[in-house]
This record gives C-alpha cells, structure tokens and sequence, in this order.
C-alpha cells in the first residue's frame, strides 16, 4: 500500500509548491490539510482528527509530522524515506495540558526550519487558533504568513493519472444512481435505500473498488428538499415528493459528485419548468467551460439561461473538485460564480451544480466535468432527466 503516483509525480507537485512558496515570500510551509498532505506525500489515513501535518522545506524531501500510531501508516502510504518521518508522543493526543504544536516548534528547530518565514493554512478545518498561538509563542521572532490555498491551487490542473481516478470514480457514481432509479419506490425507508447506495460505492465498479466519501449521501425529500445539506432519517419515501440525492464515487481519494433527482407522481409544473431551464444551462455552461474563459464568464452563461425561463438561483453554480477528505469533496478554490476571475485551463475538473432550492421543494441535477478545448466533458454518463416513478 504505497503512494499512488510516481515519485517524479509526487516531486513535480513539489517543484510547483515551491514556486508559489516563492512567490508568496514563505520559506517552510506547515501543510495540515489532508487532501494537500496526501497529494504532496501519498498520505492517507483516518488521523485527521489529531494534529498532523507535512512540512515542506525549501529544499529536500517534505517531512511528515503526526502521532505514533499514524507514523505507520506515513511509512505505508508515502513516497518518504524513514527518517522524513517525525511524531510526537502520545501523551499530547487530546490532553487539554499540553498542545502538539509544541513538539513542532522543536522539530522546526531541530531542522533548522525555525527562522522562517512560515506558512500555514490558517482558514481550514484542520489548523486550529490554538494551534497558531503555540507556534507564535514557540518561535516569537518567527515571521508567520497566512498560506491558505496554497497548495490548493496547485491542485487544480490535473494529471492523466488524477483523471483516470476520477473517471472510475464517475463510473461508480452512475453506478449508485442506477441502483437508486432500479429499487427507489414508494415506501421503502429511506435509510434502506441510503444502505444500497453506500453498499454500490463501496463494491465500486467495473473491476475497481470504492472508497468513503468526503460527503455523506445527501437525499432530502419533499419540503426538506428545499434545504440543501438535508441527509436521512428512516421515514419512508412517499408519493407526490421528490428526492434529490447528492452522492459521490471515491476511487484512492478522488472524488466525481454527480446528483440527480426523482419524484413519485406528478412533479408540480414549476419543477418540471425549472429542470427546463437547468438542462439548458447546463449544455450552456459546459460548451462555455473552455481553456482562456473565467469561471466568471461561464457563471455568466448560465444564468442567463436560467434568467431567459425566469428561474431564480442566488447561490453559486459550482466549485472545483478532486481528491479530498471529510468534511468537503471541493477544492476550495475556483467557483463558478459571476465575478469569479479565474482563468480555466485544460484538465481542471469543476462540480457543474445548478441546483435550484425552492421554498416548497428541491432540484439537483449536477455534472462534475474537464475542462478541454472543445468544452467542459462530463466524467461520467447518468441519464439527466428527472426520473419519474
């Protein structure tokens, strides 16, 4: 169970981190998401939970920092050699009188990384305001700069290995929406069919199989559709509602969402007039989605479709995607969002997400595409239209 990718892959990644280290005046970066900590190692593991994190010199191999138990796993899944590998005792796991960052401070010095300046990803889920304390309090004459999105951003074009993984995560993707279309009916319980869907990604498909999801199923029905993050419960499903279900194949991390929806009976005419204007922006947006256009611009393309048959959507239409860990399979990037100015370029892979959120019910119909030359390419194949049952 070792890295992924090549080693030159991994140390291509490195060559660009460090330019944007560069560019942005760090001199060591303290990477503590799991997603940027797994593309630069091959790091893989549950320990998110506990301090951890890669730190990239300015040179040499990156040097992972965890707790004993996950050191381990470090050796199993990473490209590093031994003596990359660094943890901190046990009695600093969740004890409310010490703090791990003090056994980084140590190690930066003993690595004679000290000096900085320092980067760290302040506004993520997994680098705590303690956690920048100790390091001020540690290392006072240390300067210490904000490198959120850092490597996040390298991220964002990928490689043909990193699209292959998500092409057979797409595979298993429609492979949950076809068990959805196959055993969905009125009065089975939800939880039952949610039982499926994760029982579908896991088995995977087409000879490879899946792994969890940095989302949990998300299958909201009826009036509870009209809210966007909704899971399940053990109700069961019932005639004259609709489910929308956002859901995710995961093959080594990388991540292809699509969602879909259905209704038992007749959908009210207002839903069946904005899957209209969806569908159609869809195709809008995604033969938009080329190389040299903003994200900004392909925004821009879609809601004025959806403008065109009067259908309002205040939120965002999309966000980039990849390889990722609870609690987010996005990036954390780009948007599709007018005003974004990112520029798209070929192999970057976005979740298309026109959903449309009323106040009486909800609509996902959703493509996580490529960016190429003749336009955004779906990664996967799941029939668009709303299944009617």
């Amino acid at each position: 169970m070792k890295a992924v990718f090549a080693t030159a892959e991994y140390e291509a990644r490195l060559a660009k981190t460090r330019q944007a280290m560069a560019a942005a005046g760090i001199e060591t970066l303290i990477v503590t998401d799991p997603s940027n900590m797994n593309w630069l190692t091959g790091y893989n593991g549950w320990s998110f939970y506990v301090h951890q994190a890669v730190i990239v010199p300015p040179e040499g191999a990156p040097h992972w920092w965890g707790r004993p138990m996950d050191a381990v796993g470090a050796g199993l899944t990473t490209w590093l050699s031994p003596d990359s590998i660094h943890s901190y005792p046990d009695l600093y796991v969740q004890n409310p009188g010490k703090h791990p960052y003090d056994t980084m401070v140590a190690l930066l010095s003993d690595l004679g990384l000290s000096a900085g300046p320092l980067g760290v990803e302040m506004d993520n889920y997994y680098f705590s305001a303690l956690c920048l304390e100790t390091l001020r309090k540690g290392l006072p004459d240390t300067p210490i700069k904000d490198a959120t999105g850092l490597v996040n951003w390298q991220r964002a074009v990928k490689s043909d290995t990193e699209l292959s993984l998500m092409r057979q995560a797409a595979a298993i993707t429609a492979a949950m929406h076809a068990r959805i279309r196959a055993l969905a009916e009125p009065g089975m319980r939800k939880c039952d069919l949610i039982a499926e869907v994760y029982a579908t990604g896991l088995r995977g498909a087409n000879g490879v199989g899946g792994d969890y999801p940095a989302i949990v199923p998300l299958a909201p029905s009826g009036r509870e559709a009209a809210a966007a993050h909704l899971t399940w419960d053990d109700r069961p499903l019932k005639k004259g509602e609709g489910t929308f279900f956002e859901i995710s194949g995961v093959v080594r991390r990388y991540h292809a969402p699509i969602c879909r929806s259905l209704f038992f009976g007749a959908p009210p005419p207002a839903m069946v007039e904005a899957e209209k204007a969806v569908l159609e922006g869809l195709e809008v947006g995604l033969d938009a989605a080329r190389p040299g256009t903003t994200c900004g611009a392909v925004a821009e393309a879609f809601f004025a479709v959806l403008a065109k048959h009067g259908v309002v959507k205040e939120s965002r239409a999309g966000y980039a995607v990849g390889l990722s860990y609870p609690p987010d399979w996005g990036e954390r990037t780009m948007s599709l969002r007018r005003g974004d100015p990112t520029v798209l370029q070929e192999k970057m892979t976005l979740h298309f997400m026109p959903a449309i959120w009323t106040g009486d019910w909800g609509l996902e119909t959703t493509e996580t595409f490529v960016v190429t030359p003749g336009g955004g390419v779906p990664l996967g194949d799941v029939p668009r239209a709303l299944v009617v049952k």
